[in-house]
């Protein structure tokens, strides 16, 4: 096969897949950059799905879940069709998008019929291109259109749970969600994403679910499982979120909206009265913040603050749905009924954060950064012992994978205690790129120390960073781990960017990552300001990219609400919380952020980093050997 080299690393890798779901085993391996981890799982799977059958004969469904877009859309579109044309099997295998992602053709017929009472022009001309669209379209969902419709316009045609009448829909047959439902539930591999498979794993504690049954799990991309399993196993309610599903209902502006539709006068008075409230609600949580709570916005107790609101969502719910039992159409009825669960579901939620139902989750107050707009969120401290019930205990072999994983030299420790993973193999997978020979690592001396020298530190940043990005010409990532520090520096190396004519993009300014990225790209002397974000997840193989600038150690901001309660948990368990969890979860970031440098056998560059404290530190020698080995420069900034 044209272009084809046997990896030994990728080869051992699946060996390790296959008797992990051969014995029903869980299996944690780290697969530097290059080892090619996608085909190393994929082929096994696909072995395991289609040439094993389980006791009752059924063939075993498998699940991979991945954490970016990019990485879905390579599986599906290149690696995937690639097996699919090589292997001597037939198999099946679907992208698993959420059931909002597909239009509804019933839920647009009745918005075309109520549109006069929906939406001014530019949303009904929006309406009428989806119209035209759905009669040709063979996918049915959004990334088959040709534009991003407004939120206001999609959320009035798409699929919906509680919207549904299934079988007794007069477009049943035609239905576009069905017909990808049916393919989801005959396929052998599900492609899913991280955030679907642990909204799915809520609903299955509740006894309901998205995905069908599977034997198991693969996870790439799994150093961001913890982030995304808690954001998905908390709660969060917001005035904005309020305040949108009220214009749905009745828009007092511009006169829009379903009850005037059906001219409840009683419901759009309510309405208008919700709003009200929802705002007298909103400013004395805001009070209270600035009177009591400290900066990070956190909620150690239910808050003194009077639920104004839930009593009249469910009344306003109760209102729709007696309306909703006395219309001879049921789509119409369905429509009601389901705006009216919303508007359960929106109390409840409210009352349960307010209360704080959830047990063992911390609770804060966000600052949106719109119109003084208040987020109410809530996660589990731990997602460990969910997880360890939920997931390990449930499916016969969960597979966790990534580049990076693993803390210092070999261990696996930090994340399967974050997991809850108790019990599991092991595998620990080099890269088989030369990093003594394509990467000089940069460590620089006589730096202040950033966590005591704050000001110090940032005045020194500015030289060292216009020394570095000489050296490669551009060229270079200079990554942040705050917007403020990146927007610092690059107001005062704009003009000094001018003068080498060299391109400066910069995260915040408006362009979205893909842009940016583009950008960066094409450019032959750019260099790039990026914060979080461009620390992972991002690919830039060539001579696009051969300096990665690491302005400071990526810890955690130490006072977010999710962070101070799990510190806390560390601290009252008996353990180091700095050891314990800062410096490893940093240590795996810091990996990320280094792995963005060298993609392919042909890259070459060098990797800067200006936090002193990786030489000074005693826990410096632990992100040191988390890095690849690679050829070490101690610079002193002459």
């Amino acid at each position: 096969m044209v272009g084809y080299e046997s990896r030994e690393q990728q080869l051992a890798m699946a060996h390790a897949v296959a008797r992990a779901i051969e014995t029903q085993q869980h299996l944690v391996v780290e697969a530097g950059t290059g080892v090619g981890k996608s085909f190393a799982y994929l082929v096994p799977a696909i072995l395991a799905a289609t040439q094993t059958r389980k006791p009752n004969g059924d063939r075993r469904k498998i699940v991979i879940s991945t954490h970016t877009i990019a990485l879905q859309e390579q599986l599906i579109g290149k690696d995937i069709p690639f097996l699919n044309a090589i292997m001597p099997v037939e198999f099946s295998a679907v992208l698993v998008k959420g059931r909002s992602n597909y239009i509804s053709l019933r839920r647009m017929h009745g918005a075309m019929e109520r549109a006069g009472t929906l939406f001014d022009s530019e949303p009904l001309a929006q309406l009428r291109q989806i119209r035209k669209w759905s009669d040709e379209t063979g996918d049915g969902s959004l990334a088959d259109l040709s534009f991003r419709p407004l939120t206001e316009v999609w959320e009035e045609v798409q699929s919906e749970h509680g919207n549904c009448m299934g079988k007794r829909c007069s477009t049943y047959n035609d239905c576009l969600y069905y017909r990808a439902r049916r393919r989801v539930w005959n396929a052998d591999i599900l492609v899913v994403n991280h955030a679907m498979f642990f909204a799915d794993l809520a609903l299955r504690r509740e006894g309901a679910s998205v995905l069908p049954d599977y034997d198991v799990a693969i996870f790439d991309e799994a150093h961001t499982v913890e982030e995304v399993a808690g954001a998905h196993l908390g709660i969060s309610i917001s005035n904005a979120q309020l305040l949108y599903n009220f214009n749905k209902l009745y828009n007092d502006r511009t006169q829009k909206g379903i009850l005037l539709h059906h001219q409840l006068k009683d419901a759009q008075q309510l309405v208008m009265r919700l709003r009200y409230l929802t705002g007298d609600f909103f400013d004395s949580v805001q009070q209270w913040r600035d009177e009591h709570a400290r900066s990070n916005g956190r909620v150690r107790n239910p808050l003194p603050v009077e639920d104004t609101i839930s009593p009249e969502l469910n009344e306003l719910s109760r209102i729709i749905r007696n309306y909703a039992e006395k219309l001879t159409s049921e789509e119409q009825q369905v429509e009601l009924r389901a705006s009216a669960d919303r508007l359960l579901g929106l109390a409840l939620t409210l009352r349960a954060w307010l209360k704080q139902e959830v047990e063992d989750a911390v609770y804060w107050i966000e600052s949106t950064g719109r119109d003084r707009g208040l987020k109410l969120m809530s996660s589990p401290i731990d997602v460990g012992p969910v997880l360890r019930d939920q997931l390990f205990a449930e499916v016969p072999s969960v597979i966790l994978t990534s580049a990076t994983l693993s803390v210092g030299q070999q261990d696996f420790g930090f994340l399967r205690t974050r997991l809850g993973l108790t019990q599991a193999s092991e595998l620990k997978l080099g890269s088989p790129f030369n990093y003594r020979e394509q990467v000089r690592l940069v460590l620089a001396d006589q730096m202040p120390d950033p966590s005591t020298e704050a000001a110090k530190y940032d005045e020194a940043l500015i030289p060292r960073i216009q020394k570095h990005v000489l050296e490669t010409q551009g060229r270079a990532f200079v990554l942040f781990t705050s917007y403020r520090s990146l927007k610092q520096c690059a107001d005062r190396l704009t003009r000094w960017f001018v003068q080498q004519n060299m391109t400066l993009l910069c995260q915040g300014d408006g362009a979205n990552r893909t842009q940016l990225l583009d950008r960066f790209k094409k450019e032959e002397r750019a260099v790039l300001f990026g914060t979080e974000s461009f620390w992972q997840g991002v690919d830039v193989p060539g001579d696009a990219l051969q300096n990665v600038i690491i302005t400071k150690l990526p810890f955690s901001v130490p006072d977010h609400p999710l962070l101070e309660a799990r510190v806390e948990r560390i601290r009252e368990n008996g353990g180091n919380p700095f050891m314990d969890y800062q410096v490893p979860e940093a240590a795996i970031k810091l990996r990320q952020g280094f792995g963005r440098l060298i993609r392919t056998a042909q890259d070459h560059g060098q990797v800067v980093i200006l936090d002193p404290r990786i030489r000074t530190k005693r826990y410096g020698k632990l992100f040191l050997d988390s890095l690849p080995t690679c050829r070490v420069v101690v610079d002193r900034g002459n």
